[in-house]
């Protein structure tokens, strides 16, 4: 029962993540990329707040949890500052690819840090679901020929949301979900609006199709989806959880097609065949 509603939890954060591909896509027709990732935090943080009323009796007194909490969300701030940074000078195709190397640096870290099991059809799993998300992203060009700085960057923040789920599995699992989600959008909040202001000024259009884009990606993907993704990582085995992430890209290439009319070649699937044999093994294993 326990499997099935993680099963069906995860369902319902690879059908908001996926689909958050296009929505940020459209929103950077309006405004720059750090202005929107502050927009998204400030208002998910905004929209959370209530709930530490509710919660009060879980947020932790102990000074040692909150500095390992401010430490959390100062990684995640960083990681999702690189990506960003990254995803404004390179290839959407290259980032996507460059950002989900991030379950072979969990596999890594796991072991090493949380015990997991090393098993070779795990890692096998891992390399042929992240060779699914090659081929669905770079189709017939699997090289990357000039490996610049944003490369760097894209890789810097897939490591460092490599670094967050270990780290939040190995120190912070006994905090509440929403409590550990809540502090990280908040201390990312105020990161991202000390760089976005002087960076890109601020700008919020009065927009009726700009405020949905953002509110669904506030509400729906930071509020609601990284709670329930928090809250599967203390269920579920890091190594495992973010190998079966693989499967948003797919997702994000389907919503594309639909909404934005991007191109859907043979090779997809192909990739999506590859992708979906990976997250067989690694969770067969």
């Amino acid at each position: 029962m326990r499997r099935l509603r993680n099963w069906l939890l995860f369902s319902l954060i690879v059908l908001i993540w996926g689909s958050n591909w296009s929505v940020m896509k459209s929103a950077l027709y309006f405004v720059g990329p750090f202005n929107l990732v502050f927009q998204r935090f400030l208002i998910s943080s905004l929209a959370l707040s209530p709930l530490l009323v509710a919660l009060r009796e879980k947020v932790p007194r102990d000074r040692e949890t909150l500095v390992k909490l401010l430490l959390l969300s100062l990684i995640n701030a960083f990681g999702i500052i690189s990506t960003n940074t990254g995803l404004v000078y390179e290839k959407s195709s290259i980032g996507a690819v460059l950002t989900y190397t991030q379950p072979l640096f969990v596999f890594c870290l796991a072991v090493l840090f949380l015990k997991e099991k090393s098993k070779l059809s795990r890692l096998l799993g891992i390399l042929i679901g992240f060779s699914g998300v090659l081929i669905l992203y770079l189709r017939g060009d699997l090289s990357i020929t000039n490996f610049s700085y944003p490369s760097l960057l894209l890789i810097v923040g897939a490591f460092t949301w490599a670094v967050t789920i270990v780290y939040y599995k190995k120190l912070l699992s006994h905090v509440n979900p929403v409590v550990t989600n809540i502090f990280q959008l908040s201390v990312g909040a105020i990161i991202l609006s000390a760089l976005s202001i002087p960076i890109e000024g601020f700008s919020f259009p009065i927009n009726e199709t700009y405020i949905l884009l953002v509110l669904y990606m506030s509400l729906a993907s930071s509020s609601l989806a990284m709670t329930l993704w928090v809250f599967l990582l203390r269920e579920e085995e890091a190594t495992v959880l973010s190998t079966t992430s693989f499967i948003v890209p797919a997702v994000a290439l389907i919503f594309g097609w639909f909404f934005l009319g991007e191109n859907l070649e043979l090779n997809s699937l192909l990739g999506f065949i590859l992708i979906m044999t990976g997250v067989y093994l690694v969770n067969k294993t």
